[in-house]
């Protein structure tokens, strides 16, 4: 029986982490003193990942409801068509919280719809609950933590793990990398 939580990668300060069958957790730091961190996150920085990923995804809508909830769904490349896997897309609705110190972001998949422009023959991936928290822990400096649970039907297998893992260790890198070096 295998012990949690269980490191899957790590690269520089990024952790991705198994904390328990069909739970995953991703972390590491955003620092830039030039600017208040914290007054860029939002909704607009899901457009930004995506804007700087468009070798990984295919398509992004963001429809913004208000200042604190959103719906999205995110198109990934057909990355794994060899393998016979199926694209998979996400859509979610994201709600944006503050506290003290923090900025979260939950989410929840849609299941009740299918997005019009997604592609027939791709499936949604089977998120249960998504969590993103940015902790500030100085006005110039934010730990980034995200939290995926996907639904219990769901297998992961365990080389396919670690490539998750290097798939969002780029995906977040380059945002990393972005915001550590921006000027405003």
């Amino acid at each position: 029986m295998e012990e949690y939580p269980v490191t899957l990668y790590t690269k520089n300060d990024f952790t991705f982490t198994k904390n328990e069958p069909n739970n995953y957790s991703l972390s590491f730091y955003l620092e830039n003193n030039h600017f208040l961190l914290a007054k860029i996150i939002n909704f607009d920085m899901i457009k930004l990942i995506y804007d700087l990923n468009v070798d990984i995804y295919q398509d992004i809508h963001l429809n913004k409801i208000n200042e604190n909830e959103a719906t999205i769904n995110l198109l990934l490349k057909h990355l794994f068509e060899d393998a016979g896997l199926p694209q998979r897309y996400s859509y979610l609705h994201i709600h944006k919280y503050e506290q003290e110190n923090k900025i979260i972001f939950k989410g929840k998949s849609i299941k009740t719809e299918t997005p019009i422009h997604m592609p027939a023959d791709a499936e949604q991936a089977p998120i249960e609950d998504m969590n993103l928290e940015f902790h500030i822990l100085t006005p110039h400096k934010l730990l980034f933590n995200c939290n995926v649970i996907f639904e219990k039907t769901m297998t992961v297998p365990a080389v396919a793990e670690r490539l998750i893992g290097m798939i969002l260790y780029k995906i977040f890198n380059r945002l990393k990398q972005f915001i550590d070096k921006l000027q405003l």
